[in-house]
């Protein structure tokens, strides 16, 4: 058995140098890792909180047969910068917008997962010619509360010690209670894969900050100004969804007079991981790229 790596512990070059998947672009003077595959019209993925562009492994090649995708490690998460930052909808979608412009993507389909999904919201809503079509994948955004787990992580010092413990148990139980519905597909491979960023030094701060600034549900407003746009929209929901419940994006769907909701049964937080295929072929028809 492999010695534990204390999480928190590893000096950013150092664990990217031996684990980073992707390549490396310097935007606003901090570092943005991502991968690029494929050939097509480009199709740009946006990961939620706490996980990184592993979020998307299941999904990325299927896509890549027909679009040239890109996924992007947001600031303070994956293999990206570390340092303290104002984090918000405004920093992702700003990274996003400097993302595109740099690889000089000028539209693009956008498919965001959770907070990937309601930064997703507010990119379309604030860059309207830069999005040809959304797909918003158990996205936070609706007003409600935060689950009994996630406020218990605003609370000081409490989560400072639970990720503190040289342990995968904190993390493991947190995404199958919360993330993923199926058991089965949490193999020790896929975990250690979904959770290694969280080895970075600086990562524990920065998705604690993240949390405690709670701005996940607070989009109402962008969600009525995108139901004025014309941006064909996809939701796809997890039924077992513990940490962003259906009930948000029936919510979402009636006010997205227009959009497409796709309910997969078996399947949590995380549909494009629980149910890959299905998620796949439902994405790729909705994009154009037939199946």
């Amino acid at each position: 058995m492999s010695e534990f790596v204390p999480w928190d512990s590893q000096p950013l070059e150092v664990w990217a140098a031996r684990h980073a998947p992707g390549l490396f672009v310097d935007l606003e003077g901090r570092r943005t890792h991502y991968v690029v595959k494929g050939t097509g019209p480009p199709v740009v993925l946006v990961h939620g909180f706490n996980l990184d562009l592993n979020t998307w492994r299941c999904n990325i090649d299927a896509l890549a047969e027909r679009f040239t995708v890109y996924a992007l490690d947001l600031w303070g998460s994956g293999f990206s910068t570390r340092e303290p930052l104002d984090y918000g909808y405004p920093l992702f979608v700003a990274q996003v917008r400097a993302f595109m412009d740099h690889l000089e993507i000028d539209r693009t389909h956008l498919v965001g997962h959770s907070m990937g999904g309601g930064t997703a919201i507010v990119f379309g809503v604030q860059h309207r010619s830069r999005v040809e079509r959304l797909v918003l994948v158990d996205p936070v955004g609706v007003p409600r509360r935060l689950p009994v787990r996630g406020r218990l992580f605003m609370l000081p010092l409490i989560p400072e010690f639970l990720m503190g413990l040289n342990t995968d148990l904190v993390r493991r139980k947190n995404l199958l209670d919360y993330w993923i519905h199926d058991a089965e597909l949490l193999t020790d491979e896929h975990f250690e894969t979904l959770s290694r960023h969280q080895k970075v030094e600086g990562s524990t701060r920065a998705t604690l900050d993240v949390l405690r600034r709670n701005f996940f549900n607070t989009l109402d407003r962008e969600i009525r100004a995108l139901a004025d746009l014309d941006i064909p929209t996809l939701l796809v929901w997890g039924r077992h969804d513990r940490s962003v419940p259906l009930e948000s994006g029936m919510t979402m769907h009636r006010i997205l007079v227009g959009s497409r909701l796709e309910v997969f049964d078996d399947a949590g937080h995380l549909p494009n991981v629980d149910q890959a295929e299905r998620f796949n072929e439902v994405v790729i028809e909705f994009l154009g790229g037939e199946v």
